[in-house]
C-alpha cells in the first residue's frame, strides 16, 4: 500500500474510481512480477520496474524539464525513500517468487500496523489503547498467515514480512514529505533512485529476456509509473480518511488472480489471517479517522 497526502478537490466517486484502477494496477503487477520471478532473475525484473518507470514517465521529464522536476526541499529523504521502496520491491518479489500471491500480499497489508507502531517513536503520535490491540490482532492475523512452527511455514515468508516494515519506513517518509515536494517530484526520485541503484548490478545477473519477456518487463514498469499516478488522481479527488478502505479491495483481486492464474488456492488459515489483518486495518483507519476528527 501506497499514500500520497495532498488537499482533496473533486468528486468523491471519481477518487474512488481512480484508487480502484490503481489497486487493480498493483495486482496486474504483482502477477506479472510473479510470473518473470519464473524466467528471469529477481534483481533484473526489479531493474525493469525502475528503468521503465523512467520512460513511461518520458513525457512528463520533456514537458517539465528534468532539472526542474528535480528540485526538492529534502534530497536526503527522497533518496532514502527512493531506496526504501526499492528495497520493498526487491523483498515482495522474493517473496513472489516461493510464496502464493495472496500471502505476499496478505502480509503485505500489514503495513499500516506497522506505519502505526513506528509512528509513535519516528513521528511523536499518540496511539491509544484501543489502536494498540488492533495492531496486535493485525500481527495476529500475520502469525496466521505464515504459521511458524508448523510443517507449513516457508522461510520465504520473512522476505514479505521484511518488505511491510520497510513499506512502513517508505510510507512514513512519504508523510514527512507531503506538502514539501510536488508528487511528481517525489515519483520522478522514486523511478531515479531505483534505477541508479540497480542498473551498476546489471552486467552481473544479465538474462537475455525472449520477445515475451522484454514485453512484460516494459509492461510492469510502466504499470508501475501509471498506477502511482492514479494513485496521485484518487487522493487529488478524495482524502486518505475517504480512500483507505476501498484499497482491501487489493486483497481480493490478488486471491482472485492467484487463483485463476497461478492455480493458488489459498487454504483456510491464509483466509482467517488475512480477515485479521484486514478487520485490524480497518480499525486503526476508523479510530485514526475519529481521533482527528475527519
Amino acid at each position: 500500500m501506497t499514500s500520497f497526502a495532498s488537499t482533496p478537490h473533486g468528486n468523491l466517486s471519481r477518487g474512488i474510481l481512480w484508487l480502484l484502477l490503481a489497486v487493480t494496477l498493483f495486482v496486474c503487477m504483482d502477477s506479472v512480477a510473479k510470473f518473470l520471478t519464473t524466467r528471469i532473475p529477481v534483481s533484473q525484473i526489479v531493474w525493469a520496474r525502475y528503468v521503465f518507470h523512467l520512460t513511461a514517465m518520458l513525457p512528463v521529464i520533456l514537458w517539465h524539464g528534468p532539472l526542474r522536476l528535480a528540485v526538492t526541499s529534502r534530497p536526503g529523504l527522497q533518496i532514502a525513500r527512493s531506496l526504501m521502496l526499492l528495497a520493498v520491491t526487491l523483498l515482495f518479489n522474493m517473496g513472489f517468487r516461493h510464496l502464493p500471491l495472496a500471502t505476499v500480499t496478505a502480509i503485505g497489508f500489514a503495513t499500516p500496523l506497522v506505519v502505526t507502531a513506528l509512528a509513535v517513536p519516528l513521528l511523536k503520535e499518540k496511539v491509544g489503547p484501543r489502536r494498540w490491540a488492533a495492531v496486535l490482532v493485525g500481527f495476529a492475523g500475520v502469525l496466521v498467515v505464515v504459521r511458524p512452527g508448523s510443517g507449513s511455514f516457508d522461510l520465504a515468508v520473512l522476505f514479505p514480512l521484511a518488505g511491510a516494515v520497510c513499506n512502513g519506513c517508505y510510507q512514513l517518509a512519504t508523510r514527512a514529505l507531503s506538502g514539501r515536494d510536488r508528487a511528481l517530484t517525489t515519483i520522478f526520485w522514486t523511478g531515479l533512485g531505483g534505477c541508479a541503484a540497480m542498473t551498476p548490478v546489471m552486467p552481473w545477473v544479465w538474462h537475455s529476456p525472449d520477445a515475451l519477456e522484454w514485453g512484460l518487463l516494459v509492461l510492469y514498469g510502466s504499470l508501475g509509473f501509471v498506477s502511482h499516478y492514479m494513485l496521485i488522481l484518487a487522493f487529488h479527488h478524495a482524502s486518505a480518511s475517504v480512500l483507505a478502505p476501498f484499497s482491501y479491495t487489493q486483497l481480493v483481486l490478488a486471491i482472485l488472480s492467484g487463483v485463476i492464474f497461478f492455480h493458488n488456492v489459498p487454504d483456510v488459515w491464509t483466509l482467517v489471517g488475512t480477515t485479521l489483518i484486514c478487520c485490524s486495518g480497518l480499525y486503526v483507519w476508523y479510530r485514526q479517522k475519529q481521533t482527528s476528527g475527519t
